[in-house]
């Protein structure tokens, strides 16, 4: 008893058209792509970043001398301190100051009490009374007035020098204390120069490392703009390829029916023959197209 079997095929001109699909596609992923496929490439460092980084290695320590003359400066400012916390010495500090012209003061007065020395004694003579008790009390009483007018004038002019001495001392611990305060304020602007020299600095570097990272981020996109254009090139005909397949996937089917024998164990000759008349209908299809 014979059976019918249908067997549903492309049609040859399409089959054609797939096989030499195929055959683009096994000769073109055989080989790597044209030109190979382009590397990942990172952008090297900016200028800017290399001066960045030039400026802050030599930034360092430079504010080191404006420290140093910070550390003199309070140096010298506690010396004057201390210096200007001396206590007043009078037999060391009035002497300086005494009255040039003492001597003669006392000289003077000396000879105003001889004056008045003299002067008694001519009245006792007068009456008649030198060389007595009256006489000797009136020139005692003159020698105590000179020995007390010769202390005063002495008592004065120490005083007065020691005013001038207390004064000068007074004003020169102050201009000490003054000059002080002036080197520890000097101190102080010393040492902000030198923090200001060094955060001036640092903005500098943070400036210029901003300004090559910006550089250097274009530069890397400059690079993988590159690259995906190469990878774009490199997979067009790929893409082509596979274009091309979905339009064949698309393409119309045929329908042919083969009439083949219910005999469990068709003979070799019918086999060959089968096998021959499909293999014809392929090469001629194959053929007509003119991939072979």
């Amino acid at each position: 008893m014979a059976t019918e079997e249908i067997i549903q095929r492309e049609a040859p001109e399409i089959e054609a058209y797939k096989l030499g699909l195929m055959s683009q596609a096994k000769a073109l992923t055989s080989a790597p792509p044209t030109g190979g496929l382009p590397a990942i490439q990172s952008a090297g460092a900016d200028p800017l970043q290399a001066q960045a980084s030039n400026l802050a290695q030599a930034g360092i320590g430079t504010y080191q001398p404006q420290l140093a003359a910070a550390q003199q400066a309070f140096t010298s400012g506690i010396g004057s301190l201390a210096g200007s916390q001396g206590m007043f010495d009078p037999s060391q500090q009035v002497g300086q100051f005494m009255n040039p012209y003492q001597q003669a003061l006392q000289n003077e007065i000396t000879r105003a009490y001889d004056i008045q020395r003299n002067q008694a004694a001519g009245q006792a003579t007068q009456a008649g009374a030198f060389g007595g008790s009256r006489q000797a009390i009136q020139q005692a009483e003159i020698g105590r007035n000179e020995a007390s007018a010769l202390a005063k004038a002495q008592a004065d002019n120490y005083l007065q020098a020691q005013q001038a001495a207390m004064g000068a001392f007074e004003a020169q611990q102050g201009r000490a204390l003054q000059g002080a305060q002036q080197l520890g304020q000097f101190g102080v602007q010393q040492a902000a120069l030198g923090e200001l020299g060094s955060n001036l600095g640092r903005a500098d570097v943070q400036s210029l490392q901003s300004m090559g990272a910006m550089n250097r981020d274009i530069a890397q996109q400059q690079l993988e703009a590159q690259r995906q254009t190469d990878m774009q090139t490199a997979y067009e005909p790929y893409q082509r390829l596979g274009f091309y397949s979905d339009i064949l996937r698309g393409a119309p089917t045929t329908q042919s029916t083969i009439t083949a024998s219910s005999a469990a164990n068709p003979s070799l000759l019918n086999q060959i023959v089968g096998g021959a008349a499909s293999g014809l209908g392929l090469y001629g299809a194959a053929n007509k197209t003119g991939l072979i």
